[in-house]
């Protein structure tokens, strides 16, 4: 599995998990939706940090919570 992938699962289900959209999340976060829209479907490979900070102010969590999950923490990585 590599990054994007692993933060696009994770975006998802934080969002299913807060019954918000993506389309929502944009909103919250203040991404633009072109650019949420490139990082879920994997156009964007590596997210700057700024854009995954908003994401989680979004979430209404900090980044090393957005970060901090099984999945992230175990998995090796294809596109190191």
């Amino acid at each position: 599995m590599t990054y994007s992938e692993i933060i696009v699962f994770r975006l998802k289900k934080l969002c299913e998990q807060k019954g918000i959209s993506i389309n929502k999340l944009a909103t919250l976060s203040g991404v633009t939706q072109s650019t949420l829209d490139n990082i879920m479907k994997g156009n964007t490979k590596n997210p700057k940090l700024k854009t995954l900070h908003k994401l989680a102010m979004g979430l209404d969590m900090t980044v090393s919570e957005l970060l901090d999950f099984p999945e992230m923490n175990e998995t090796l990585f294809d596109d190191e």
